[in-house]
């Protein structure tokens, strides 16, 4: 009996922990929707593969095949790309990518990422750069147009 009150106390608590993590830290995406940067190579580089719609939401450089939207943060640019966007299929494969700064401080992938969201899509994907273009794309050798 005692054991099971424990356990109680400790589900409970982990799950306050876990809510409040969740909270403090919600972002418009979810961790299955993070894309890493070899999955993206892994598809870029062959031929046979349905090549998704690569999207440069930031000033960082092009990579091979992506097509370059501006800045997101700006409001005009924004609204161009979802004129862009309204035109694909809401099945589409899209790759978001800014690569700027450390996602913690860009000001691009959350107004790009929620404007998918509200669009309706259901396979987009943020390219995990967790540093900035050079460190994770960059630096390792990976395509660039």
């Amino acid at each position: 009996m005692k054991n099971r009150k424990n356990l109680q106390f400790i589900l409970v608590a982990f799950g306050i922990c876990c809510a409040s993590f969740i909270a403090i830290h919600e972002e418009p995406w979810n961790v299955f929707q993070l894309m890493e940067p070899k999955a993206l190579v892994d598809i870029i580089t062959d031929p046979t593969q349905r090549q998704p719609l690569v999207i440069s939401i930031g000033p960082a450089g092009l990579i091979k095949g992506a097509i370059e939207a501006n800045p997101a943060k700006d409001k005009e640019n924004l609204t161009q790309l979802r004129e862009r966007l309204s035109k694909e299929p809401k099945d589409k494969q899209i790759v978001l990518y800014c690569g700027c700064c450390p996602f913690k401080d860009c000001p691009n992938i959350r107004p790009a990422f929620s404007l998918l969201n509200d669009m309706g899509f259901k396979n987009h994907k943020l390219l995990n750069l967790p540093t900035n273009l050079k460190v994770n794309w960059i630096d390792k050798g990976y395509p660039m147009n």
